[in-house]
This record gives C-alpha cells, structure tokens and sequence, in this order.
C-alpha cells in the first residue's frame, strides 16, 4: 500500500465522486404488504427523479408495477402525490392490483398485471387541481377512502377532506369527512364498521396539535357518526392503526415524548379509556411531514413489532400486547422506518454507519435480516479507507442549555494533512425546522469528508428526536436557536482543537437554507456558505407558500401581520448590507414551497454590494432536488465554490465549477 501523499485538508482527490453518487443510488420508502407480497416505493435520480413502486413475491425477484415505459419518453408514469405539497403514500395495493397517484396530473390509477394504467378519478379541471393521499382500501363496499386535496373551489386555499373512490372509477369521489383544515391517515377497522382518522387546524403542524376522531358508517357508507377520541391542541397524534383484533393504536406525545397508546373499550363509548402501552422516554413517532409515516404494525393480535429512537439512535422491539411486556430484537440498524409486519416477518427500511439505507426483511424468530434491496450499489467495504464514521456530540449552547450534533472527521487514506494544520468544516443544518440528522451513512456527508473537510450536522433546538421539550425551543425563536446552535456548535470544535475556527461554512437545505442564510448574515463565525431553496424574506414566505406551510410561522415566529415586526428583523433580505462573505444559491425553478424570487432578492443584493456569489436555477425541479444531473451539478459547484473562498483549500485535482 503506498504512503499517503501530504496535501493540505480541503484539497484531496476523493473516489467518492459526484458522478458515483447520483450513478449508484436510489431512494427507498413507503413499504406496503398484500397478502405474501412486499411493495416499496422508489425515487431514481437517473430516472429524472421519477419514482417507480416496486414489488416483490415472497421468495422471487422484484419488478417494477409502474409501466416500463423509457423515462425520458412522453407518458412516463412516477408515482407521487403534490397533498401537502410534500407527498407520501402515493399508492396502494390490494390482491396484486396497484391504485397510485401520478405526478403529472395527480390522478388515481389502476394498474393490473401488465396491462396499461388506467384513470379511475376525474380529470381536474385545472392542472393537478384534485389530489389524493393515503388511501386505505374498503374492499366489502368495492372502494377506497383517501386524503384529497381539492385546489378547483374558487377558494383562496385548498380544500382538504375525506373522500371515497370506487374502484372501477365508476362515478367522481364522494365527500366522506370535511370541515377541518388537513387531515390524514383514514384507518379501517377490521370489522369495516369504523374508520378513523387525524385531522387538525391552523395554525398548528401535525407536529404541534392534532386530533384522533373515528366515526361508524351509515348503510351508504357514508360517515353517520363521529367522536374526537384523543388529541388537542397541545397534543400531537400520529400513526393510528387498527389491532387485528379491532383495538385502536396511536401514538401520542402527551407524555413529552411520542410514545403507543391503545383505547381500552369502545372508541365510540365514553368507556373507551387511553391506555400507555409501553412508556418511555423515546420516540415511537416523527414530525408528519409527509403522509403515511410506520414505526409499528401487528405481527398478530398479541404481539406489536415497533422501532423508537433515543439518542439519535433506532431500536427494534416487540410488545407482547397481553402482558405488555417488551422484548429487544438484535439489529445492525440504526435508523429504522416504514415498518410493516406479518406472524413471521418484519420488513422495513434500515440504515446504519455501514449500512446504506435497504429494504429490509428480519425473521422475528431467528433474528436473520435480508436485504431486499439497497439503495446504493456500491460496497461500502470497498471505500472503507475513505468513510468518517459520526461522533455524537452534546455542547454548551445558549441560557446554560445543551444542543447535538454528529461530527465526521476527514478520512482519506491516501492522504493526510501536515501537522499543524487543522480542517476546515462544513456545519450542515437540516430542514423542516423540525428534521433531524441519523447517524445512517450518507454520500452527501462522505464526498466532504473525503476530501478533507469535517463536517458537523447540527441537530439544533426545534429537532424530533429528542422530546416534545426540545422541539418546542424553538417556537416562537426560529432565526435564533437554530443559529445559536449551529454557531456554538462549530465555536465547541473549534475551540476543542478539532477545526480550523478561521476556515468554517455553513449550509443548508429549505429551512436549513435559511438557518444558513441568518448565520451568515446576522454572525460574523463562518467565512462562506451555501443555500440549497432557502428562504430570505420571511414576509414573502407567510404571504406566497402553499397551505399546508401557510400558518407555519405563526408558531416558529409569531401571528402575521401582527407580529410584522419580527418577520422583518429575522429576515436577511433586510440586513444584507451586513453580508461580507461569499455565498452560493442552488434553486429550483418549480419550487412551490419556496419560490426563486427569494433566492434572486438576495442575490440581487450580493451583486449590487459587490460580493461574490453563485447562484444557480434547475428548470424541472421544484423543492427538493431529484434529478441526477441536478445533483451532481450543485455538489460540484459548492466544492469548486469553497475551493475558491475557503482559504487554504485549492484542489488538487479538477472539478467542474
């Protein structure tokens, strides 16, 4: 093996490139179960970013349900649903036959065999003016009931609601449940005499305050009846799901952690009672930004499989229903979702520190674990010299509190640095505001830390994780906890001896963006950074974003127009004279959540100061990007930008700029 080369961190030749990245992956999600078959969904960046659902006979090889039409053809199907803007559960499946939602017109289709798709939901009216979400399958009355989002009323906002679907499309959907602001997760009992549901109001996120209803069905099948169960304002409902044997589950974070509960009796009947099933200061749920989310299911009637996580780390279990006592299962997995099970298996998508994210299938008696399929065809056992394994870190942060991170050192092993040099960093702060980062491994954090740059994801106050108490830090302080964490954070490696404190940045994604975008502006600790659809005028965001977001910064800043005052002093747009450091902007043109004219505000202001910048616009990606080619361009782009303005950090090797 020869000598590592000297070269200064920041500078290394990485064989973690752009281009083996967007070559080798996929996204994985949304596992169902039909009878013996598994389905799960899949997004293919060299696909334009479409997503295919997949399924997989017990025992055989999977196959892609959706059409094998070439992507770049006219007609090419990919399954996502616009509901919320931020989508999931996007298809279901019953006896074999897929029903899904197609991006392009947000119609529900059948899908039989091999035969073509066909529409079994109206034509809108106007474009993706009817969406649908999370369906759930009523086979003994021939329907289904779904979410849908209904932007054709001529009102000034979608109208959210319950509807059911024939199967055959015989006839338009039928209103079942409306008069609330969102709602989401219809749930059939296993008799089909009931359906519940969530359902909740502005200003609250799913996150903050949602409510559990179920309600009998009338001889037409519509909804004769209804009762709350559970649920408030200050009380979020996630995941309800019917027992085999009838029993209504959710998860709820009354407790100050999302944690199972069960109602006792009859949820129609006063005597229905809510019972813990198994408390814990963990979490059993996480922030609903899409639909569909599974951290448990029924193995049987008398037993529940279930993942929680504390300390930034999943765990798998088993609940004996009658005792309610728990029992460990052994994984490899550290962050484990989209859970689904039957009387011998468990199927899921895990991930771990050397573990890509796969569909997972375990034999609950034996413990035995199969990968279905992988996200990333590479072995990591392959660029083991060049893979940083995440060092959890909890450090001193504002008003004698304490925040997280995970730290990635640089790991090359043809290179190394001279002695007294010390790393530049990268600190990432992630969406939602309410995300969180995993310790799972990410090609997006290895193609930095390979090249020798440390990295630190800040999982800031305001991050799921880690309890209702530190999510709620950051309410009514978004622009300043986030910041404060981030800032402290790069100030602890610094000061530990592990960074260069003279050659840090800071990026971000969304929200992110926009914690990267304070910290540069209203800080003076980082020399450059980068905004991925970040938001710079929070004004602009509360007056043109879409529904499900529309209320969201009444909790994280305050109630607009009455609290005007603290959108504009928390938002760069008005403070960029304060701005001395270069910065890069990566945008979508279609971006619905965060449009481009806030990225272009803020550049606008770059160009007229004089400073650097980078602004690059993706025509056909909206919030989020998903082509392969989209996101080999911005990773190289940030690189050649640090290389750049990040002093002391000249490559050593080319990258397109």
């Amino acid at each position: 093996m020869a000598e590592p080369r000297t070269a200064s961190y920041g500078s290394w030749a990485s064989p973690i490139t752009s281009d083996l990245i967007v070559a080798s992956s996929i996204g994985l999600g949304d596992v169902l179960l039909d009878g013996r078959d598994i389905y799960w969904l899949e997004a293919r960046p060299q696909e334009q970013g479409r997503s295919v659902v997949v399924g997989c006979p017990r025992g055989g090889q999977s196959t892609d349900v959706a059409p094998p039409v070439p992507p770049n053809a006219q007609g090419a199907f990919n399954v996502r649903t616009r509901v919320h803007e931020y989508g999931g559960g996007a298809y279901l499946v019953s006896e074999g036959v897929v029903y899904f939602c197609n991006d392009a017109d947000q119609r529900l289709y059948r899908q039989e065999g091999k035969h073509a798709p066909i529409p079994i939901t109206e034509a809108p009216r106007q474009p993706k003016g009817l969406r649908y979400a999370d369906g759930v399958m009523d086979a003994a009355r021939r329907r289904m009931i779904w979410v849908c989002e209904d932007h054709q009323t001529g009102s000034a906002q979608p109208i959210n609601k319950l509807v059911d679907i024939p199967l055959d499309g015989s006839r338009p959907h039928r209103t079942l449940v409306s008069g609330n602001d969102f709602y989401a997760a219809p749930r059939l009992s296993p008799d089909t005499t009931r359906l519940a549901w969530l359902e909740w109001r502005h200003p609250n996120m799913p996150w903050d305050g949602t409510e559990l209803w179920v309600g009998r069905f009338a001889a037409d099948g519509g909804i004769a009846d209804k009762r709350k169960v559970a649920g408030g304002d200050i009380e979020s409902i996630c995941q309800p799901e019917w027992s085999p044997d009838g029993v209504l589950y959710f998860v709820s974070d009354r407790s100050g952690w999302w944690n199972l509960y069960r109602i006792a009796g009859d949820p129609l009947s006063s005597d229905g009672e809510n019972e813990a099933v198994y408390p814990l200061s963990a979490e059993f749920g996480s922030a609903q930004w899409g639909f569909r989310p599974s951290r448990y299911a029924f193995a049987s009637p008398q037993h529940l499989v279930c993942s929680f996580s504390r300390d930034g780390s999943a765990s798998l279990a088993a609940i004996d229903l009658d005792t309610l006592a728990i029992t460990l299962i052994a994984s490899e997995f550290s962050e484990i979702g989209s859970l689904r099970a039957e009387a011998e298996h468990v199927y899921f998508v895990g991930a771990s520190s050397t573990h890509f994210p796969a569909i997972v299938k375990l034999a609950l008696g034996s413990g035995e674990a199969v990968v279905l399929k992988q996200s990333n065809r590479q072995d990591t056992q392959v660029y083991h010299g060049y893979l940083s394994t995440a060092q959890p870190i909890e450090f001193p942060t504002e008003n004698g509190q304490a925040a997280f991170g995970l730290f990635y050192p640089p790991v090359n092993n043809d290179f190394v640095a001279s002695a007294h040099e010390l790393p530049p960093l990268i600190v990432r702060s992630h969406g939602g505001p309410t995300s969180a980062f995993s310790s799972a491994i990410d090609w997006s954090v290895q193609y930095w830390t390979s090249r020798g740059f440390a990295v630190l994801n800040v999982n800031y106050g305001g991050s799921t994780g880690y309890g209702r108490a530190y999510r709620e830090r950051l309410r009514g302080k978004w622009g300043i906890v986030d910041v404060d964490d981030c800032v402290n954070g790069a100030k602890y490696l610094a000061a530990s001896g592990k960074v260069d404190g003279k050659r840090m940045a800071i990026r971000g994604g969304s929200a992110g963006g926009y914690t990267t975008l304070c910290a540069l502006t209203f800080r003076d600790v980082f020399a450059t950074g980068a905004s991925y659809y970040g938001i710079s005028d929070l004004e602009a965001l509360a007056k043109d974003t879409h529904k499900f977001e529309s209320r969201y910064l009444d909790g994280l800043i305050g109630p607009y127009p009455a609290r005007r005052n603290l959108y504009v002093a928390r938002s760069p747009i008005h403070f960029a004279d304060r701005l001395s450091v270069p910065i890069a902007f990566f945008q979508g043109a279609e971006d619905a959540i965060v449009p481009p004219n806030q990225a272009e505000a803020m550049v606008a202001v770059l160009k007229a100061k004089g400073l650097p910048f980078q602004y690059l616009l993706f025509d056909g990606e909206q919030h989020g990007f998903r082509r392969a080619q989209t996101i080999r361009r911005t990773l190289d782009a940030e690189l050649y930008f640090y290389s750049t303005f990040l002093s002391g950090t000249k490559l050593a090797f080319a990258v397109e700029p």
